[in-house]
């Protein structure tokens, strides 16, 4: 039973919250007025680890760190792709290793890590980038495709995490992005697997931030990444009129900003967060008319995609 002392104590720290509160909102609006150019960290010479940086906005993630000062390590299952993405990176002047691994292999997860700490050095942003889409209904989806989507999608953030996690604990220092979705948040027809997946993510995310403030760890940063559909061949053939594909240039940039200005969440691209709010003020009904008007319910409707890790 709860009695008067603790009452009084809860009240005390309600009221120190209401006031913190307002400090945090005061603080965010003072930050505004700061160009974004002051706010930004200096990455010179950190190692950054990006998974699935043979291709796409891995790779271009990879050019704009590098373009920033940093060590590049590109993990990717395709050797030539990563081979590519080191050819980029060195002939801009930047440095660059590269090591072919299947991230959803645990082990090799563990064994490929160690080998980067040695030959590398300590990762200071780990960057959970790759990811992999069947698009396909329920019904039509195969068992081990959607296995598969789950190991990529979010499995594989545990064992890549656990593997450089203790290093930045060590040193109260470091940085984990993750790179889901915006089905991640919101669910959509012919992509139950990877929205499951994606929404894995979102939560992997958000409870990994809530458990390094439990440890007293505030200085490493999180970062959760959910863009729409990106044109890099993974949803060739999707998309609407109203909800079109972003460029992968266009997203890397917003992904990297993110980064470096400590944000713990960027959605791409900003308007999505009225849909949000939409989404939880609608009754279910007009939600799915929303859905239907924006060409949600039909966004996979002429998928081809390459269904290859991106």
């Amino acid at each position: 039973m709860v009695n008067t002392m603790d009452l009084a104590k809860l009240l005390v720290q309600m009221v120190f919250w209401l006031v913190y509160t307002v400090y945090c909102w005061l603080e965010v609006l003072v930050l505004t007025l700061v160009p974004r150019s002051y706010r930004r960290k200096d990455i010179k010479a950190n190692i950054v680890l990006v998974t699935g940086g043979g291709s796409g906005i891995g790779r271009l993630m990879c050019l704009k760190m590098a373009a920033r000062g940093a060590v590049i390590v590109t993990w990717d299952i395709s050797h030539k792709g990563n081979d590519e993405t080191v050819r980029q990176v060195l002939a801009s002047g930047g440095k660059c290793w590269s090591f072919t691994v299947d991230i959803t292999d645990r082990q090799a997860v563990y064994t490929t890590a160690a080998k980067v700490k040695q030959q590398v050095g300590k990762v200071d942003i780990l960057i959970n980038n790759a990811g992999i889409v069947t698009g396909k209904k329920l019904l039509d989806c195969p068992d081990e495709s959607i296995i598969k989507t789950f190991q990529v999608n979010s499995i594989s953030h545990f064992w890549t995490t656990k593997a450089f996690l203790p290093d930045m604990m060590a040193s109260n220092h470091g940085h984990i992005v993750t790179i889901a979705s915006m089905a991640g948040k919101c669910g959509c027809s012919s992509l139950i697997d990877y929205c499951a997946s994606k929404h894995s993510a979102v939560g992997f995310d958000e409870s990994l931030r809530l458990e390094l403030h439990a440890e007293g760890k505030d200085g490493i940063k999180t970062t959760l990444v959910c863009p729409m559909q990106i044109s890099t061949g993974m949803f060739e053939g999707a998309g609407s009129k109203y909800l079109p594909l972003l460029t992968p240039e266009y997203v890397a940039e917003k992904t990297v900003d993110g980064i470096l200005m400590n944000y713990y969440a960027v959605y791409i691209p900003g308007y999505i967060n009225f849909i949000f709010i939409l989404n939880m003020l609608l009754p279910e009904k007009a939600n799915n008319i929303m859905a239907d008007l924006l060409g949600v319910s039909s966004l996979m409707d002429n998928f081809v995609g390459n269904r290859k890790v991106n």
